[in-house]
C-alpha cells in the first residue's frame, strides 16, 4: 500500500471509531479535530486526481463516504482566487488545510432573517484545523488567499455533503438552496 493511502485508512478508521461509540457531536469535533490535525501535518499523500483546481469554481472530490452515511470525507480545491458563496453545511464538520491558505468568514442570520457576518476574517495555513456545526456556527465564505496557487483542505463532514440539501446565502440573507456534489466518478483505492 502507498504510504499516503494508509494514513486515510487510518484516518478513515479512528472517525469510523468515533461515530460508532456513541460519542457526542462535540466529542467528535474534539476528537476528529485532533485526528484531522495529524492527516494534515504532512503533506504527502493526497492523490493528484483529488487536488486538481477548476477553472472557475471551488472543486469537492470524495474521498471517502461511509455506507451508512454517517461520515464523509472530502479533499476541497479552491484554484487561486477562488472563494465560495456563503454557504451552510446542516452538519457539523471538520476542516483541514492540507496546503495552501484559507481564508474564512462566519456569518449568522440575526433574529429578524437577516445575514450578518459573526467575527472577523480567520486565516489558516497548512495544518491548521477548524470546525462548523449548526451547534456553533454553520454559515461561512470560503476563500483561497492565493492567486497564484490552489489551496487543498480535507473535510469531514456528518453525512454524505455531496448528497445533502444545503442552502447558499445572499447578501440579503435570501437563501438557495443546492446539493454540492461531487467532482470526481472514482474513489481511491485505500487497499493497494
Amino acid at each position: 500500500m502507498a504510504p499516503g493511502l494508509y494514513k486515510l485508512r487510518v484516518f478513515i478508521g479512528h472517525m469510523m471509531m468515533l461515530v460508532e461509540s456513541g460519542a457526542s457531536e462535540a466529542e467528535i469535533r474534539g476528537y476528529g479535530a485532533s485526528a484531522l490535525r495529524e492527516l494534515v501535518r504532512v503533506d504527502d499523500w493526497l492523490p493528484d486526481e483529488y487536488a486538481h483546481p477548476s477553472t472557475d469554481q471551488p472543486r469537492q472530490y470524495l474521498l471517502y463516504a461511509d455506507a451508512r452515511q454517517r461520515f464523509s470525507v472530502v479533499s476541497f480545491v479552491l484554484g487561486p482566487g477562488h472563494q465560495t458563496p456563503i454557504h451552510d453545511h446542516t452538519v457539523w464538520g471538520l476542516i483541514g488545510v492540507l496546503r495552501g491558505w484559507e481564508c474564512m468568514t462566519s456569518y449568522a442570520l440575526d433574529s429578524a432573517g437577516a445575514l450578518r457576518q459573526a467575527g472577523d476574517e480567520v486565516h489558516h495555513i497548512a495544518g491548521d484545523v477548524d470546525a462548523v456545526s449548526p451547534a456553533i456556527g454553520d454559515i461561512h465564505q470560503v476563500r483561497n488567499a492565493y492567486t497564484d496557487r490552489a489551496s487543498v483542505s480535507i473535510h469531514v463532514y456528518g453525512a454524505n455533503i455531496g448528497t445533502v440539501h444545503r442552502s447558499i446565502y445572499l447578501s440579503d440573507g435570501a437563501s438557495k438552496p443546492f446539493v454540492s456534489g461531487y467532482a470526481n466518478a472514482t474513489l481511491p483505492n485505500l487497499w493497494t
